[in-house]
């Protein structure tokens, strides 16, 4: 049977980043640091520790499936004109990569389209999601557009209720 996939957007103009600065604000405090990719160094190890991170948080969504090879991931993830590493968040405790919100460049539609936002287990519940997508509301701002898209599993719950909190509403396109 097929999926009814849940399309949210946002509309970057209407983003209160204010309004969710403490999150940002509780994850530093708590000795967690937000960089990007592209400032961590887009290196062949950094994109080795994301796809780890990237798999590891994707085991937990609704309807996944296996995941990804290595080389499969750097090819549909990495080696395409989409990707750029001032888009991918991640979050890291010490050297412990802990989470991830990647953003891909979609300019030719018009938005940038979150990709994956993902926390590991023992991080989960402590708004590290929200604060990694406002610090990386920066990506959108840098490739000049107001729109950002999503697509979710209808039962990945959470992360659609995330989004809503952040103001993303349904959508359709195609």
């Amino acid at each position: 049977m097929p999926v009814d996939w849940v399309k949210l957007e946002l509309d970057t103009r209407a983003f209160d980043a204010a309004r969710f600065a403490p999150y940002v604000e509780r994850c530093r405090s708590a000795g967690l640091r937000l960089t990007t990719l592209a400032e961590l160094g887009d290196t062949p190890a950094h994109r080795r520790a994301l796809y780890e991170l990237n798999k590891e948080c994707s085991a937990d969504i609704p309807g996944r499936g296996e995941f990804h090879t290595f080389d499969a991931y750097l090819r549909h993830r990495i080696e395409v004109p989409s990707y750029d590493p001032r888009g991918v968040v991640i979050s890291l405790d010490g050297d412990t990569w802990c989470g991830l919100a990647a953003t891909s460049d979609r300019r030719g539609a018009g938005c940038v389209f979150n990709e994956m936002t993902g926390v590991t287990r023992p991080y989960r519940g402590k708004g590290l999601s929200i604060a990694m997508k406002t610090y990386g509301m920066r990506f959108a701002r840098l490739c000049g557009v107001d729109r950002v898209r999503t697509v979710h599993h209808p039962e990945n719950t959470a992360a659609i209720e995330m989004n809503r909190r952040l103001g993303y509403v349904d959508a359709d396109w195609d």
